[in-house]
């Protein structure tokens, strides 16, 4: 089976955006809070990316918070045609770098006029809504009254469009009853695949998934099939399950996060990297799926 062409797209906020992005998270300070310690070489990671051909950035103002945005925004001011910068909303920053939820209409509003100050735009391209109701992850609750919020705004003209994150499908189906859903965003990777058949309904649509933790979040995925499998391909571990997301679902659009140069380099190579059919059967067999 072939490689996944470099300049491979999926529709996103309505322009086309290559599969393979980036993900700004880990340009904040440790812990996702306060500034990295290098910002110099933070913005030259994001110059570099867009630089490669990356015209999808993954962001939020709670990054920091305040500074993943403001580096992005030093580092690629003026934006260049074609770049769609994706934000999320639903949660603050506790003074102990604690992450709290943050679904009034108040604190709504003020998050997407922080991420409009910060990232120096007039209106944003994409805002994920994201939902806290279990630590754990997606867990049923009401949305209607902030994604309600949300849709207000984007009738301002504040937002262009409007995706969900940290929800299960019931709540997708609600949310596209309300608004028009371009992305979903949800910890999905080649161990983790509760999301399988809610992939498939989306691609079905030509609905954006956005896996956040591609590459299994703060502890890397660990697996001897998956190494055995990246040795064979001469191939590093988290390109080969990158790959693996890019063969799965054509509406997949990856958002890998770096703050090194290197690396971001490293994961961009994975657009090129061919997965035979017996790579992916033994692949396929690292998760299993799970009823949504």
């Amino acid at each position: 089976m072939p490689g996944i062409d470099s300049s491979s797209t999926f529709p996103l906020g309505g322009r086309p955006v290559k599969r393979l992005g980036y993900g700004a998270m880990q340009l904040a300070g440790p812990g996702v809070f306060g500034p990295p310690k290098d910002p110099d070489a933070a913005r030259a990671v994001l110059r570099e990316a867009v630089a490669l051909g990356v015209n999808h950035i993954d962001t939020s103002d709670y990054y920091g918070p305040h500074v993943t945005n403001q580096l992005i925004r030093e580092a690629l001011t003026p934006y260049p045609d074609g770049l769609v910068i994706v934000t999320k909303i639903g949660a603050r920053r506790g003074n102990d770098g604690s992450w709290l939820p943050a679904f009034s209409k108040e604190e709504l509003t003020q998050a997407v006029h922080d991420n409009l100050r910060n990232l120096g735009r007039d209106a944003l391209d994409v805002v994920n809504l994201r939902f806290m109701f279990d630590t754990h992850g997606p867990a049923e609750g009401p949305i209607e009254e902030a994604l309600t919020v949300l849709a207000d705004l984007q009738r301002k003209g504040l937002v262009r469009h409007i995706g969900l994150s940290n929800v299960t499908p019931t709540q997708v189906a609600e949310g596209r009853r309300i608004a028009d859903i371009v992305c979903v965003q949800n910890h999905y990777n080649l161990a983790h695949r509760q999301d399988d058949a809610l992939i498939d309904s989306l691609a079905r649509d030509r609905i954006a998934y956005v896996p956040f933790f591609p590459l299994g979040g703060f502890s890397p995925l660990q697996s001897s099939t998956l190494s055995a499998v990246a040795a064979r391909l001469d191939a590093t571990p988290m390109q080969t399950a990158l790959a693996w997301l890019l063969h799965r679902s054509p509406n997949i659009l990856l958002i890998p996060g770096t703050s090194s140069v290197a690396h971001l380099k490293e994961n961009l190579a994975a657009a090129e990297l061919k997965l035979p059919e017996d790579a992916l059967k033994e692949l396929d067999s690292v998760g299993s799926a799970q009823p949504a």
